[in-house]
């Protein structure tokens, strides 16, 4: 161990703010433990108080102990400016903690390492690196996953740098090949963790993994049908991350990647079923692969279809799906949150995707194609802001209505006809979210079918279910441009009319998803019809002074 050591009253001090911190129910206690702590950060060598009493402090409660490793970890970059000796004596700390007999100190350990390394640098703290290299091959199992923990991880949160060259060799080119070992490990957990590694440098193309990139592939086709859903979900997110940076590998396998994802995507398991529904995704969003996707489509299609259908755990969770009369209902603080969704690059970076099942019309910048899609399904009518089977489904829908047109309606058209005149309301909402999916790409092959799609979206504004009600009105405001225009009276009588009011109905609903739908195809709507809506406009403001009266916070 490195030979700074702490001062006794300073320990002393911060131990009792950290036995103080149990406290949990005295909120002023709290505070005032807040305060110090953060004040701490000012005395010299902190963090390697802290990482003493982490690793060296075993007399100490685990719980003690274990706090003190998180707020090391919370306040890792003062490592920067500590004396040599603290920093050194943090690191031994660290590495010393990370096989300490208890779970509890070992999962603070991990976190602390992720951290420091990302801090360091692999570079500049190889000792660690190799620490959890010879932990790879530990007969230990508990040991062998706490390595994987803080590789994962750290590959996750900053792969480029491991790619960089350490005392004359890469750690990389030891690495991608224990990986590739590994993926066969009888330990699913070994398993998936190798994958997920291995994936975390598809994309940047280092050629530590480059060198070893067929055998990487021969090991995800190997474990493609493990029984563990962790393995086969990672499996996916390899394949995926293969097919947006090196094509040209899988489309030599594409039959079989094919058939593969095509199966995962309705795998009972949401998690493998989602990475393999990316797949759809990713690949209808190259042009170059067009080629390539265009004989699975008549397949593809209607399994995306079906996977756009809401789940039974998602109903349950999903106070709309009942609850119809909710506008008297004051709105809750973080309703009024502003909601940011960030695209995640198909692959690497694609980081939380949101709110994708019922969006708004698709940009149309070039440059911004794959996010205008992203958006377009992070504005969804179902209101999370989680990424999920359906709001994925959905995306990859719209994309591929955009890049194939009629050769995607056709084969879809009688499976969306099931879905839009099902009893079943859950497959009903699922026909008219897809309507709405297609329009972009698919108008001019679907305006023979307008005329009669139209009145049954206006019919469906009436429905009891608020979820129908309010995608409804999404997906009347996806087809704006086709009906508020009219060229004729009779036009205007069977199409401008009945939808402007049916959404002026919306606005006023007693739904607050309702309404607020209904608010959001109403602005496409009087956008696209312009001066149209001018002899209009007195019930229109009539209608809207009456919503601003019945409206709580967060739309008004």
């Amino acid at each position: 161990m490195a030979t700074w050591s702490p001062d006794p009253a300073g320990l002393a001090q911060i131990l009792q703010t950290l036995r103080d911190s149990t406290n949990i129910h005295d909120k002023h206690i709290q505070s005032q433990i807040t305060m110090r702590l953060n004040d701490y950060q000012r005395v010299p060598n902190y963090i390697a108080y802290l990482a003493h009493i982490l690793a060296a402090m075993t007399a100490e409660g685990e719980q003690i102990r274990s706090i003190a490793g998180y707020i090391l970890k919370n306040n890792a970059r003062l490592i920067t400016s500590a004396s040599p000796d603290a920093a050194v004596y943090v690191k031994a700390s660290t590495i010393s903690a990370f096989t300490d007999a208890s779970v509890m100190i070992r999962n603070a350990a991990q976190q602390v390492l992720i951290t420091l390394l990302g801090v360091l640098e692999p570079r500049n703290w190889p000792e660690a690196l190799s620490v959890l290299i010879q932990a790879l091959d530990s007969p230990d199992q508990v040991t062998q996953e706490g390595a994987f923990v803080v590789l994962s991880r750290a590959c996750e949160d900053y792969p480029r740098k491991f790619d960089v060259e350490i005392q004359g060799s890469r750690p990389l080119d030891f690495l991608v090949p224990k990986w590739i070992e590994l993926c066969q490990h009888p330990s699913p957990k070994i398993r998936g963790y190798a994958i997920s590694c291995l994936t975390q440098f598809v994309p940047i193309e280092t050629e530590s993994l480059n060198v070893h990139i067929d055998n990487i592939i021969s090991s995800f086709f190997r474990t493609a049908a493990d029984t563990d859903p962790i393995v086969r979900r990672n499996v996916c997110t390899g394949l995926v991350l293969l097919l947006a940076s090196r094509p040209d590998k899988l489309i030599p396998e594409m039959h079989n990647v094919a058939e593969y994802m095509l199966y995962s995507t309705q795998d009972q398991n949401t998690l493998v079923s989602l990475e393999a529904c990316e797949f759809w995704l990713t690949f209808a969003e190259d042009p170059e692969l067009q080629n390539a996707l265009t004989p699975y489509i008549p397949r593809v299609a209607p399994v995306l279809l079906d996977s756009m259908v809401y789940s039974e755990e998602e109903i349950l969770m999903n106070p709309d799906a009942e609850e119809d009369d909710n506008a008297n209902v004051p709105d809750k603080g973080e309703d009024m949150k502003p909601r940011h969704y960030s695209g995640r690059t198909h692959g690497l970076e694609r980081e939380e995707k949101s709110d994708a099942a019922n969006g708004q019309p698709a940009g149309s910048g070039a440059d911004d194609e794959d996010d205008d899609y992203d958006e377009d399904y992070d504005d969804d009518e179902d209101m999370s802001t989680e990424w999920n089977l359906r709001k994925c489904a959905a995306a990859a829908l719209d994309v591929l209505a955009v890049r194939f047109g009629n050769t995607l309606l056709q084969p879809l058209l009688p499976h969306l006809k099931e879905k839009l005149w099902s009893p079943d309301w859950v497959q009903r909402e699922c026909g008219i979210l897809a309507l709405g999916a297609l329009a972009e790409g698919c108008i001019d092959y679907m305006e023979p079918h307008l005329p009669t799609l139209i009145p049954f979206l206006v019919n469906m504004l009436a429905d009891s279910k608020p979820l129908i009600r309010s995608i409804t009105c999404w997906t009347l405001g996806r087809y704006a441009g086709w009906y508020a225009q009219p060229q004729t009276q009779e036009q205007r009588d069977r199409f401008f009319i009945p939808i402007m009011e049916g959404l002026l109905r919306m606005i006023l609903d007693n739904n607050k998803r309702v309404q607020e739908a209904g608010c959001s195809a109403f602005a496409t709507f009087e956008e696209e019809a312009a001066h149209n809506l001018i002899p209009y406009l007195e019930p229109v403001l009539q209608n809207l002074v009456l919503a601003f009266d019945k409206y709580q916070q967060k739309i008004s």
